[in-house]
């Protein structure tokens, strides 16, 4: 069995999101994604990472309206 990595890079949370590594380092300067710093090189821990995406996709899904999708029948 394979254990998933609790602590992350910038470049494996870039790879994990989809996203430039310098995206990623921006993010965590400016405190828009959970990191910290060892030394000069920022650490992601998943599990925080996950409960982030998890925030910003109800956000999302809250700030939205609810339309109700109305089907025509033929």
């Amino acid at each position: 069995m394979v254990k998933e990595k609790e602590i992350l890079t910038a470049k494996e949370v870039a790879t994990y999101l989809h996203l430039h590594p310098l995206t990623v380092h921006k993010y965590a300067r400016e405190g828009k994604i959970p990191a910290f710093k060892i030394g000069a090189d920022w650490r992601f821990h998943k599990l925080y990472i996950d409960q982030w995406i998890k925030q910003k996709v109800d956000s999302n899904l809250n700030g939205r309206k609810q339309v109700k999708v109305v089907s025509e029948k033929s």
